[in-house]
């Protein structure tokens, strides 16, 4: 069992009939958490159970406005098991994607234990982040029926953030936020340079809308 190309073939065309409905958590998406995944990984890094997690991490999606939404991750793991095991892994590195798999979601609220876990959790974070992350805010945002910013008050400096309402409120309240929840060290440097390039959007969206980004708002 190695992570080889046939073997990312076979993972993503089990995946590639559940993921098309939410441009956010879509194939494409687990694409980019394995090139994420990729770039964190060493030499030390078991690249088969990273490459199976990558792939199954979001094999549930539930929405964000779900009440099970903490669940999901969990959720995954379980349908995980049968698969990976069609796919000829063994207990062990079942287990260890499947422990990889329930740690990586923000929401699970559990800690990663192993260096692939931790790697997954970053990756995934990873595409919150940059240019690929404004665009699945305001998708997921768009359909959840959220608005881009509160007219009155874009960047809430006199009122309650409030990222159920408004799409920008979200990047105050956690994705800015991100760089400094990293657990791997080169995830915390692509997440800096990532946070980086949302800061220059900020600035330029602030100025279309005929206001200033608040100093509060870039210091992470």
């Amino acid at each position: 069992m190695d992570g080889s190309a046939d073997l990312r073939s076979r993972l993503r065309a089990v995946v590639a009939q559940r993921m098309a409905t939410d441009p956010a958590h879509d194939l494409a998406h687990l694409d980019r958490v394995w090139m994420n995944a990729q770039a964190i990984a060493d030499d030390q890094t078991d690249m088969p159970v990273l490459l199976a997690a990558s792939y199954l991490h979001d094999l549930v999606n539930l929405s964000k406005d779900d009440p099970e939404r903490h669940l999901a991750s969990r959720k995954s793991a379980e349908e995980s098991e049968s698969i990976l095991a069609k796919l000829g892994y063994d207990p062990g590195q079942i287990r260890a994607i499947t422990h990889a798999i329930e740690a990586h979601s923000f929401s699970a609220n559990i800690t990663p234990e192993s260096p692939e876990a931790c790697i997954l959790r970053d990756a995934d974070r990873l595409d919150a982040l940059g240019a690929i992350g404004i665009a699945r805010n305001f998708s997921v945002s768009g359909a959840l029926g959220r608005s881009l910013y509160d007219p009155a008050d874009p960047f809430a400096a006199h009122r309650p953030l409030d990222d159920l309402h408004y799409s920008i409120d979200h990047w105050k309240i956690k994705l800015l936020r991100l760089p400094g929840d990293m657990l791997t060290k080169t995830g915390k440097e692509i997440a800096q340079r990532r946070t980086t390039r949302m800061i220059r959007f900020l600035e330029d969206f602030a100025q279309e809308i005929g206001g200033t980004l608040p100093v509060d708002w870039t210091d992470q």
